[in-house]
């Protein structure tokens, strides 16, 4: 197999999922159990396998990191800002979908100590660049109308 001589990026995959509780809109966040930004809350997410697409990966890291699946997952942005990543270049496909069904329970799980919901007016600091990711998909999701 040809290699190229210059570096590359690595991708990932970050899945916003969110649910209505009582109307009001939560995010599902992770807390991550491993650096950079161990014990920091952050969107799941991960790396992508060389043999899986964006969507697949995403769905992955999101049920190995919460325990939740089910959801219809759709493409809202791609974020590359240069150092958004302190381990190297990487470049973050960003999924959303909403649960209408409030009784999804998340449990922590592979690289995330605990998944829990949040409400999005009442967020926790975030690790990475994921403050603009969670603000990109709620903003998406108010322009579909999902809530």
């Amino acid at each position: 197999m040809f290699s190229y001589p210059y570096p590359r990026p690595a991708v990932t995959v970050d899945a916003l999922i969110f649910r209505l509780n009582q109307g009001e809109p939560e995010v599902l966040l992770i807390k991550r159990a491993n650096e950079p930004y161990k014990g920091i809350w952050a969107a799941p997410g991960g790396f992508l396998d060389i043999d899986e697409t964006p969507e697949d990966a995403a769905l992955r890291e999101l049920h190995e990191e919460t325990g939740i699946s089910g959801v219809v997952l759709y493409q809202y942005h791609t974020y590359g800002a240069v150092n958004r990543d302190p381990r190297h270049r990487t470049i973050s496909i960003a999924y959303t979908g909403v649960f209408h069904n409030n009784i999804k329970v998340a449990k922590g799980g592979d690289d995330a100590s605990e998944a829990a919901w949040f409400p999005i007016d009442r967020l926790p600091s975030l690790a990475f660049d994921h403050d603009e990711i969670v603000a990109g998909a709620i903003a998406f999701c108010i322009a579909k109308g999902w809530f």
